[in-house]
């Protein structure tokens, strides 16, 4: 059973950094592709990022490109989003999720086959 926890949400101020980490287990993650969604309240869970965990290449949303870093671990099984420039606008809960099927990057919640609960990132003005 894969198993997603998110971890290193909180409170930041506009232009500050914050990085979030997700905790994977119970899978062969050696091929699966990784992604980092967001969802405002009233909103659709929107993709933010996704990396492949084998050769480690990633993909970006254009909200995100150039502030934010997808990156992975492979001895710790974990995965992370590093956010610099924060912005109001970024403020969301935000979940990890992994793509153990599709073998590309996914960019739709569908393309996801685990999800982690979600942490909240918040940004003030």
């Amino acid at each position: 059973q894969v198993q997603l926890v998110e971890s290193g949400g909180g409170l930041v101020q506009a232009g500050g950094s914050l990085r979030l980490a997700c905790a994977a287990s119970g899978g062969t993650f050696s091929t699966y592709f990784m992604g980092w969604f967001r969802q405002s309240p009233g909103k659709a869970r929107d993709f933010v990022a996704a990396i492949g965990w084998r050769a480690g290449s990633t993909y970006y949303s254009d909200s995100v490109k150039g502030r934010f870093t997808i990156s992975r671990d492979k001895a710790k099984n974990s995965v992370y989003l590093q956010m610099n420039s924060l912005r109001p606008e970024d403020k969301a809960v935000y979940y990890c999720a992994a793509d153990a099927s599709t073998m590309t990057f996914g960019t739709r919640s569908n393309d996801y086959d685990y999800w982690g609960q979600g942490t909240q990132v918040t940004v003030s003005s």
